[in-house]
């Protein structure tokens, strides 16, 4: 099967370029807010520039937070995407998905500018799927919210006195804290590596 790549539109502002970054890839892949998007999808991202709350918002609004969490193809959360993951955010004190346990807290400013801009430092802690072929390198971030590190942490970053969760991964949901789609040749390769998810199921 091809892959076809449904990009969920919860009100965040980078959707053209996880757009542009899977047709780059040669993909299908089209923005959508309905279930019917989303069932003609092999892959579907859930990503944010945005606040958590009114992510949330919008998907409840659409009729897609049950259809999400048990959406059973390779799902991607990016940025905000990924915090949706999580039972909790601080953000909005939101209740998430749900389908990782835990919480997004935000982002210490006793040592550091927040929010988190630029490029950091990845460090693989575990062997995983999204991260297969990566031993490490540099990927952008634009966040106030983070996930500490925890069991489904595959990869992370650190921001000042912080360690931040840069990548979350269980079964074939995954979560990228940083931009893949704004992280160059390494972005791109961890967006090749979702999409070969489909293949391996």
């Amino acid at each position: 099967m091809e892959s076809c790549v449904a990009v969920i539109d919860c009100g965040g502002t980078n959707l053209a370029s996880v757009v542009f970054a899977f047709e780059r890839l040669g993909v299908e892949v089209y923005v959508t807010r309905d279930e019917e998007g989303l069932e003609r999808a092999s892959h579907v991202i859930l990503p944010g520039v945005g606040v958590c709350d009114e992510a949330m918002r919008k998907l409840d609004e659409e009729g897609l937070v049950e259809r999400v969490k048990n959406c059973g193809k390779p799902l991607l959360g990016i940025c905000v995407g990924m915090q949706q993951l999580y039972g909790y955010s601080e953000e909005g004190e939101v209740d998430c998905l749900g389908i990782f346990e835990g919480e997004s807290i935000k982002l210490s400013s006793h040592d550091k500018p927040v929010p988190h801009m630029g490029w950091n430092t990845l460090e693989v802690q575990k062997d995983s799927r999204l991260l297969a072929g990566i031993e490490g390198g540099h990927v952008y971030y634009v966040h106030s919210y983070y996930v500490p590190p925890d069991g489904y942490t595959v990869a992370t970053s650190r921001y000042g006195m912080q360690h931040i969760s840069a990548v979350v991964e269980q079964g074939a949901v995954c979560g990228c804290q940083f931009h893949p789609e704004r992280s160059g040749v390494l972005g791109s390769r961890i967006l090749r590596n979702f999409l070969s998810m489909g293949d391996e199921e």
